[in-house]
Order: C-alpha cells, then sequence, then structure tokens
C-alpha cells in the first residue's frame, strides 16, 4: 500500500509545495517560454512527475506508471472521443456542402462578424457546456466562427475566453454537485454561493469579447449588445442558481441570454459592421500574422484541416469542392445555384446549414433532461477497477482512493452523444455511409497529435494526483490562515488549469477547502464555491482545452500562442474574482444567501 506525504521533504511544506510543482512548471514554461510543441511538452511533464513521485515521493515507479496510464486512457476516452466527433460532425457539413450554407446562415442574425462572436461564442457556447462539456464547446464554437470566416488563431482565443462563465455549473451541473458530494455540504447551497460569484464575471466576458474581436473599435460600437448578453446572462444564472434549479441553471440561462441578443437585435445594429467585416474577414479571409511570421488565415487552416471543403486528410472533401475563400468553386455542381439563391430565400437548405446543431441539442436535451433516457444511459457505464493500481493507494488520511476505478461510461459519454448526432446528421444529409466512416477514419489519423498531447496531460494530472503532488501544492496554498478567502479562487484555477475540468478540480480540493475553512474560522460554504468559480477562468489556459481549440480552427502547434495569448485574460478575471470573495468574507458578506 503507498500513502503519499503531504511534505516528503525536510525542508517544509513550502519546499515540497514548490518541488511539486515542477511538473507545472515545465509544462507551462515550455509551452509558453520555449514554444515546444504541445504533446512533447506534455510528455516531458510527465517523465519530471513520475521522476518526483518515485524520488521524491517513494511511490513506486510500477504504481506512477499506473497511475500515468489510468490518467492517458481517460485523456483518450472520453476527452480524446470528444475531440474526434466533434470535428467529425463538422466534417459532415463541409462533404455535405452545407458549411457555407451555415456561414450565410448565421448572417441571418446579424451581418456584424462581432456581434456573432458574442452571441455564437458566449450564448451558444454557454448552451453546449450546459449540456455536453468536456471541450465540446470550444469545439463547435470555434468550427461555426471559422464558417463566418474567422482567421483560426483569433476564433480559438475567441472561444476559449467565452468558455468561462459557465463552467461551474456546466454539464448539468455536475462540478457544484461534486463538490456537495465531497464536503457533505448541500449542493443547492453551495450553487447559490457560486451563483453570487460567477455572475460578475458575466458582466465582464462579453465586453472582453469585442475587444478580442476587434480591439477597443470593436467595445465602443458594439457594447450594447455584449451588455444585453452579460446582463441578461448574470441576472438569470443568480436567479436560477439560488431559486430554481442548480442543474438547470445553464440551459436557463444561456438560452434566456441568446433569446435577449437576438430580439435586440430587431431594434438595434451595431455601427461600423462593414468596416469590421472587411478587417476581420478581408476577401475570403485575410492574412493574420502570428508571432512566428506565420499567415494564420481564415481560409485555409494549418495542418490541412481547412473549412473550406478539404477534410482532414488533406484532399478536397468529395460532396462540397471549394475554394480556401469557403466558396463553391465554380467548377463545382451548384455553385452558380449556390451564389444566386442565398439561404434567406431557401427555407430547405436554411434549415440544412442548422440541421447538425439542432440535432446536437436535441440528443444531448434528451439524455440529460428526460429521466428514463438519462438512468438507462447511466446504468450503461462500467466500473473498471484499474489493473495493479486498485486498492494498493491511501490518500493522505489513510482512506482508500476511489479514482483509481475507472469509469467507462461507453453510451453516455458526450463523444458517443456527438457519434450518434453525426450519425442522424448524415442520415438527414444524406451523405453517403463509406463517405461518412472515410470522414471519420481520417479524422482520426489527423488528429492523433492532439490526441497524444490531451492523454499526456491527463497522465500526468493523474500521476501528480495519486503521489501527493497536488495535494501538496494545495495544502501549502490553503496554510494561509486568514488569507485563504483571498486565495481560495487561486486552487480551483490551478485545479481546472492541470486537469482540464471544474468537476475534477472539486474533486482535488473541494474538502481541502472545506477544512481549510473551518481551521481559519471562514464559512465552508464560501471557499468551496470559491474554488468552483476560480475553475472556471483556469479553463482557457488547460493545454487539454489549449489542444481541443487549436485542433478545431485547424492551427495545430499553436498552442504556446494560444497560452500566451489566454493567460493575461484569465489572470485579470482571476484577481477580480479573488477580490469579490475575500470581501465576500467580510465586508460583504451581505450579498451571500
Amino acid at each position: 500500500m503507498y500513502q503519499p506525504a503531504i511534505s516528503p521533504l525536510s525542508g517544509g511544506l513550502a519546499l515540497s509545495a514548490l518541488v511539486a510543482a515542477l511538473p507545472l512548471l515545465t509544462l507551462f514554461l515550455l509551452l509558453g517560454a520555449a514554444r515546444v510543441k504541445a504533446h512533447l511538452a506534455g510528455l516531458s511533464a510527465l517523465a519530471v512527475a513520475v521522476g518526483i513521485a518515485v524520488a521524491v515521493y517513494g511511490m513506486p515507479f510500477k504504481l506512477a506508471a499506473l497511475s500515468a496510464a489510468e490518467g492517458a486512457v481517460f485523456g483518450l476516452f472520453p476527452i480524446g472521443w470528444i475531440l474526434v466527433t466533434a470535428i467529425w460532425l463538422y466534417q459532415l457539413t463541409v462533404v455535405s456542402g452545407t458549411f457555407e450554407d451555415l456561414r450565410r446562415s448565421l448572417r441571418l442574425i446579424s451581418d456584424d462578424p462581432r456581434v456573432l462572436a458574442v452571441v455564437l461564442a458566449f450564448c451558444f457556447g454557454a448552451l453546449l457546456e450546459a449540456l455536453a462539456g468536456f471541450g465540446a464547446p470550444v469545439a463547435i464554437t470555434g468550427i461555426m466562427l471559422i464558417a463566418l470566416g474567422f482567421p483560426p488563431f483569433r476564433a480559438a482565443v475567441t472561444v476559449l475566453v467565452a468558455n468561462t462563465v459557465p463552467v461551474a455549473f456546466g454539464a448539468m451541473g455536475i462540478p457544484v454537485i461534486t463538490a456537495g458530494a465531497l464536503t457533505k455540504i448541500p449542493y443547492t447551497e453551495i450553487g447559490s454561493y457560486v451563483g453570487r460569484q460567477v455572475p460578475v464575471l458575466a458582466l465582464i466576458v462579453p465586453l472582453l469579447l469585442t475587444v478580442i474581436v476587434d480591439g477597443f473599435r470593436g467595445l465602443r460600437q458594439i457594447w450594447p449588445v455584449a451588455m444585453v448578453c452579460g446582463v441578461t446572462f448574470a441576472v438569470v444564472q443568480f436567479v436560477s442558481s439560488n431559486y430554481i434549479s442548480v442543474e438547470l441553471t445553464d440551459i436557463i440561462t444561456s438560452l434566456a441570454s441568446l433569446v435577449a441578443a437576438v430580439a435586440f437585435l430587431r431594434l438595434w445594429q451595431p455601427k461600423g459592421s462593414e468596416q469590421a467585416r472587411a478587417d476581420l474577414l478581408g476577401a475570403g479571409g485575410e492574412a493574420e500574422t502570428g508571432r512566428r511570421g506565420r499567415p494564420d488565415t481564415a481560409g485555409r487552416a494549418y495542418g490541412g484541416h481547412s473549412p473550406g471543403g478539404h477534410s482532414p486528410g488533406g484532399r478536397p472533401a468529395p460532396a462540397a469542392r471549394t475554394t480556401h475563400g469557403g466558396r463553391p468553386s465554380p467548377g463545382t455542381p451548384g455553385a452558380h445555384a449556390r451564389e444566386q439563391a442565398p439561404p434567406e430565400t431557401d427555407g430547405r437548405r436554411l434549415a440544412a446549414a442548422f440541421t447538425p446543431y439542432i440535432i446536437v441539442i436535441s440528443v444531448f436535451s434528451v439524455a440529460q433532461l428526460w429521466t428514463p433516457v438519462k438512468e438507462f444511459l447511466g446504468s450503461t457505464s462500467i466500473a473498471i477497477p484499474w489493473p495493479g493500481l486498485h486498492g494498493k493507494l491511501l490518500t493522505v488520511n489513510g482512506n482508500p482512493v476511489d479514482s483509481t476505478v475507472y469509469d467507462l461510461a461507453w453510451l453516455s459519454s458526450p463523444g458517443t452523444l456527438l457519434l450518434l448526432s453525426g450519425v442522424v446528421t448524415a442520415l438527414v444529409l444524406r451523405i453517403e455511409p463509406q463517405v461518412a466512416l472515410r470522414e471519420l477514419g481520417a479524422t482520426i489519423v489527423k488528429l492523433r497529435t492532439a490526441l497524444l498531447t490531451v492523454a499526456s496531460v491527463l497522465a500526468l494530472a493523474y500521476a501528480m494526483n495519486l503521489s501527493g503532488q497536488t495535494i501538496t501544492i494545495g495544502t501549502w496554498i490553503a496554510g494561509s490562515g486568514s488569507a485563504l478567502a483571498l486565495l481560495s479562487p487561486v486552487l480551483g484555477w490551478f485545479g481546472t488549469a492541470v486537469t482540464g475540468s471544474d468537476t475534477s478540480s472539486q474533486a482535488l480540493f473541494a474538502s481541502l477547502q472545506n477544512t481549510a475553512a473551518k481551521g481559519a474560522g471562514l464559512d465552508p460554504s464560501l471557499l468551496v464555491a470559491g474554488n468552483a468559480s476560480g475553475g472556471v477562468v483556469g479553463k482557457m489556459i488547460s493545454p487539454q482545452n489549449l489542444t481541443i481549440a487549436a485542433t478545431a480552427v485547424g492551427c495545430a502547434s499553436q498552442e504556446s500562442e494560444l497560452l500566451r495569448s489566454t493567460l493575461k485574460w484569465s489572470l485579470g478575471l482571476l484577481l477580480i474574482l479573488c477580490v469579490l470573495i475575500y470581501a465576500q468574507s467580510g465586508i460583504m458578506a451581505w450579498t451571500l444567501p
């Protein structure tokens, strides 16, 4: 039996925490400073984590390797599986010829790409987070921005920053429910606290997206619709989490903000839309030069993954050969008809353009909201005690570790539900089975490096967690006494940045926050909620999410640039949460239930 020590080094907890943080420092320095490819950075950090587990914590190498193996498998399924099926679903829209229709149909909402970025990435992305989570919102909304002609890098940054506010209540409130189960605090109470913290970010993030998309000119010209989205989201999220349902909070909130934005756009239109389109999109996707000096175009994504009608293998899609600008080439059958009959006058094509996304929402809604189906899907999961690892590990408190049981949710996984959505989409759009299967195979081959990255990052997280490195870092932060209220979101941020999941962050640190709060004489519910709230701004810098975003929009191998671009926003929003939660522990205690 292996039981980790909180402070394995004689130099004290601070030195132990510094050593325990070396794998993370390795990962982020290689990604952000050295610009090493994400999968190589992940594998290097994993090697450091296993080395520290064995040499410093005294964990047998076999157990350390098995811990990493379980994490790698979890990275491939369900996380990698979601990425594959989301990209495959996109490829089906390409080969069916509906991708260009989607581009035009989205402009029925607004002809301003900056407005659409807010509506799609923030409002629609929140709905996908509520129903699916696990990176699916980033992948799908990123693809939709590419459909509008966004440069891939900017699309990736936009969807990463947008995927923050709904995360605490994402996937049917699982992060909050997990925290309640671990701490024995009613999850409805934790949810009501989170509902008085995260809505502050909802007021900021839509405005932030306007700056990311079009600088301060965008902020001056489209702030009214951004404020409508943000205020509606904040108010409804507060009301729903406190008085309606924690599980349904993001569904209700995202739909309300989406409806409010569309209704507002009936009464108001932004200035400068034409100039913004010209500057942002250019002629078929104007080049945007990245830090490496490489052109980053909306019409031609890196690695052969092109929204202009190319399959992951780089070959022209059979059913819809298009130019790199995304428009059907003159030689494509039906190209002239498409140019002459925009979706506004063709209800059938308009419906087909949105069909894949309507199917996704329908499938996930039935799976998550219809109790008999939800219970059936949950009953199909298979609990697999990890061979050679289960029963061999104890927590620092001497309790058996339960995370050594791998949950194979083969049918209820969001990736499987996306696969089902893709099958239905193929049937509705009349895509031949052999074409759909070929695209699925090509997508898996194309994403092999991204899958290796996700597997290595999750292997790193499991090796750190099960060896005790993560709990050492968390305990050191939690030992800050009265300043814990200021730092509690940092633990959630850290946990989500490492694991890519607010739920996993709660599993790591919710109990620790609860115990530390009682020792410091603070409100346990406040700090546990702070853990969940801090996690929402850590997701955008998670290597797992960076890889999903980069791969989805077609700028693979640019994870290091994405990290540098999102880190400043992540830290800025984290600072706001730290100040808010610290104030709620004292002078703003009146804002709590």
